[in-house]
């Protein structure tokens, strides 16, 4: 005599329901190790000297941009790197700041900040934070701390009223 079959609960839904959970664990672990980070690298000072609210690094040193250096074009490079610090971030990494900011790849391969399309230096010869002695230094540009917000030019002076009746 033989038993009745027992009949087996299939085993292939359980199954499917844990691939396909392990797999879109995979596909979140994996989207999420390839996603950029970000770092803050930036922040907004107001610059007595210069007038205007510019942008430092964390530490308060003023930021420039060198003004031929655009659309990836890097004349500050050599001797220049001397004096002019790019400020850079780890391949991959999204700077963050108080405003909109990108990255453009040097020569060297390194990944350099950039505000308003323009790579971002600080200057060798600011030694305390809110310095901006670099502001206007001509070589073969003109270098300009990165201001932030509408930069205008200051309204003329009011003429003065002549000393005698008309």
């Amino acid at each position: 005599m033989s038993l009745p079959a027992i009949p087996r609960p299939r085993p292939y839904p359980i199954r499917i329901v844990l691939l396909t959970v392990a797999a879109l664990a995979l596909v979140f672990v994996t989207e999420t190790a390839t996603a950029q980070s970000s770092k803050r690298v930036v922040k907004e000072m107001e610059n007595a000297t210069l007038g205007h609210t510019v942008l430092t690094t964390l530490k308060g040193k003023t930021l420039y941009s060198l003004s031929v250096e655009t659309k990836g074009k890097f004349t500050c490079t050599g001797t220049c790197l001397a004096s002019w610090t790019p400020l850079l971030v780890p391949k991959g990494v999204k700077p963050k700041g108080p405003v909109k900011l990108s990255t453009v790849m040097r020569p060297n391969g390194k990944t350099q900040v950039t505000f308003k399309g323009l790579p971002l230096y600080s200057f060798n010869g600011d030694v305390k934070p809110g310095e901006a002695n670099g502001e206007g230094i001509k070589d073969v540009g003109t270098w300009h701390a990165a201001k932030v917000g509408n930069v205008s030019p200051p309204p003329p002076a009011p003429e003065a009223e002549p000393p005698y009746p008309y």
